[in-house]
């Protein structure tokens, strides 16, 4: 059964209100699990809300997943009582997507200009991170993902133009996309935290297939620019067993090591996808053939 405990929720003046803990379910359970189980446990929604941030922390690999939605006046990252930590980012590092309008990021005094797809990379060992919207027209939205770190980097802005590009799939197969690698081996510097964004093209619904698996590392997927009308229909689970779970807006879903992770939609969207775990190597994955799939 899935089990939640609170969920950590700060308004713009910096109030902490509560905490929510995820649990995953493991393969031997999935199977058994009701489609409102699946949801409890895998699917982490509710965290776009404007005024305030919100973050969840998930028992796998111990993630934090947040999203800070910063209107009249800025938000302070906060800690919590389960993280036993004297501010955020004391053992921690974190990735940091604006998918939405203009906004800046305040790292320990040093400001940074996030505009829509820009990432910001925060290292180990920063006291106060700070989100600000630079218009309220067009507030920010910042994604956040966070893992723990045993060293500290520096903290690094990506912007869009410098993310390193790879074209992938094919229209004919509907899953012609292009991803922007930010944090990675041959980009910003981090210890585990890897981070990019993958781009649908028009008249593509795919964003992976074939599937894979990693037992190395967990990974996030947060799916943004999807129509208000439109829905993502997100496989997952063992390859020879899949379950599905609908995904709106600015949701997320947390994929184990042990199961797939691809899915479709009604249009186009993007997706940032985040993973921690035991290496750093993007290319790291065990191939699903379609037909092995159930």
């Amino acid at each position: 059964m899935p089990f939640r405990l609170n969920r950590l929720r700060v308004e713009s003046g910096g109030k902490e209100i509560a905490m929510k803990t995820i649990l995953m379910a493991d393969p031997v359970r999935f199977p058994r699990m009701t489609t409102q189980e699946l949801r409890d446990t895998f699917l982490i929604d509710g965290l776009h809300q404007p005024g305030r941030i919100d973050l969840a922390y998930v028992d796998l690999d111990r993630a934090v997943v947040g999203i800070a939605a910063p209107a009249d006046s800025a938000i302070l990252l906060p800690t919590s009582p389960e993280l036993r930590a004297r501010y955020f980012t004391e053992r921690r590092e974190l990735g940091v997507l604006n998918a939405g309008g203009p906004g800046r990021v305040n790292v320990d005094g040093t400001s940074y200009e996030l505009q829509n797809l820009d990432v910001l990379y925060v290292g180990r060992g920063n006291v106060d991170v700070l989100f600000e919207s630079t218009t309220n027209d067009s507030p920010a939205v910042f994604y956040l993902l966070s893992y723990p770190a045993h060293t500290s980097y520096p903290v690094t802005l990506i912007k869009r133009a410098g993310a390193q590009p790879m074209e992938l799939g094919d229209a004919k197969t509907c899953n012609r996309r292009t991803v922007y690698k930010y944090i990675h081996a041959g980009g910003a510097q981090s210890c585990q935290l890897v981070m990019g964004v993958t781009h649908l093209h028009e008249g593509n619904t795919w964003n992976t297939m074939p599937a894979h698996t990693h037992m190395r590392r967990s990974e996030v997927y947060f799916y943004f620019d999807v129509a208000e009308t439109a829905r993502v229909f997100h496989l997952m689970g063992p390859a020879d067993e899949t379950r599905h779970l609908v995904v709106s807006n600015r949701e997320c879903v947390v994929s184990p090591g042990w199961s797939i992770h691809a899915g479709t939609s009604t249009q186009a969207y993007r997706f940032c996808w985040g993973m921690g775990g035991e290496n750093q190597d993007y290319a790291d994955m065990d191939l699903v053939p379609i037909e092995a799939m159930g």
